[in-house]
């Protein structure tokens, strides 16, 4: 039965090689999203910005507090909360 089902199910194969890359890349796009390396170097940037006088006091909370939630999200998507 395994050749016969091969047989008919030829034809699925191309689909069945696109989902598999489609859900490689959607994973691969998830690992980058929830990686939480680029925001702590945003987050370091942003204190440098702060130290050496680009940004002021209420720019650098705005921004720090995106990060963070940001930060807050990545955690919880790596725990399996919603």
């Amino acid at each position: 039965m395994g050749l016969f089902t091969q047989l008919l199910t030829a034809p699925l194969a191309p689909v069945r090689a696109v989902l598999w890359v489609a859900q490689r890349v959607a994973d691969r796009a998830d690992e980058q999203y929830y990686d939480p390396a680029p925001v702590y170097a945003a987050l370091a940037d942003l204190e440098q910005r702060l130290v050496s006088g680009e940004i002021d006091q209420e720019t650098f909370d705005a921004l720090e507090d995106s990060l963070l939630d940001r930060l807050d999200e990545i955690a919880r998507y790596r725990q399996n909360l919603p």
